[in-house]
C-alpha cells in the first residue's frame, strides 16, 4: 500500500516537471537550503543560550518567543519544498540510507524539543534569566546542536550519494 502511495507521488505530473526541467529541481533544491539553513541558524542561537554561550543578557522565554516564529516558518518551507524534492524521485530517496538517516534525525531533533518543553522548560521562570541554565537545558541545547549538524550533513551526502537518472 505504501508503495503505491510512493509510486503514485513520484508518476504525478508535478514530480515529472520538477524531474524533467532544467530550472525547477534546482530552484526547489535552493529554497530548501535556504530554508534549512535559517532553521538551523535560528535553532543554533537558541541552542547557544541555552548552553550559556550567548545571548546571556537575555532571558530564554523572551528569546525563544522572538526567534522561534522564524524557525516554524523557515521549517514549514523546508518541509514542503523537501516533499516536492522527495516526490521528483521517490523510489531512489527511500533507498538512499543517507535519506533515510535524515527523517530519523528530524524525529529525534522533534523529541529533544518535547523531551526539553515537557521537561527541562517546565520551570523556566525560575531559571531563564540565569547566564547558565541547569544542566537539563544545557544537555538538551547541546543535542539540538549535534542532531542539526547531523541532518545538514546527511543532507548535503543524500545529494552526493543518489544514482543519477
Amino acid at each position: 500500500m505504501l508503495q503505491n502511495l510512493i509510486a503514485t507521488l513520484e508518476d504525478s505530473g508535478l514530480a515529472e516537471s520538477i524531474r524533467e526541467n532544467d530550472t525547477l529541481f534546482p530552484f526547489i533544491e535552493s529554497v530548501h537550503v535556504v530554508a534549512i539553513s535559517l532553521v538551523v541558524g535560528s535553532i543554533l542561537v537558541l541552542d547557544l543560550r541555552l548552553l550559556g554561550l550567548a545571548s546571556t543578557a537575555r532571558p530564554v522565554g523572551r528569546l525563544a518567543a522572538a526567534i522561534l516564529p522564524v524557525t516554524w516558518g523557515a521549517f514549514t518551507v523546508a518541509a514542503t519544498s523537501g516533499f516536492l524534492l522527495f516526490i521528483s524521485n521517490a523510489t531512489k530517496y527511500l533507498a538512499n540510507g543517507y535519506f533515510d538517516a535524515k527523517l530519523c534525525l528530524i524525529a529525534a531533533a522533534a523529541l529533544n524539543m518535547l523531551v526539553f518543553h515537557g521537561l527541562s522548560a517546565r520551570d523556566l521562570p525560575q531559571w531563564e534569566k540565569q547566564p547558565t541554565p541547569p544542566l537539563r537545558a544545557r544537555v538538551a541545547g547541546a543535542f539540538s546542536i549535534l542532531i542539526w549538524i547531523a541532518v545538514v550533513a546527511c543532507g548535503r551526502w543524500i545529494g552526493f550519494t543518489m544514482q543519477p537518472l
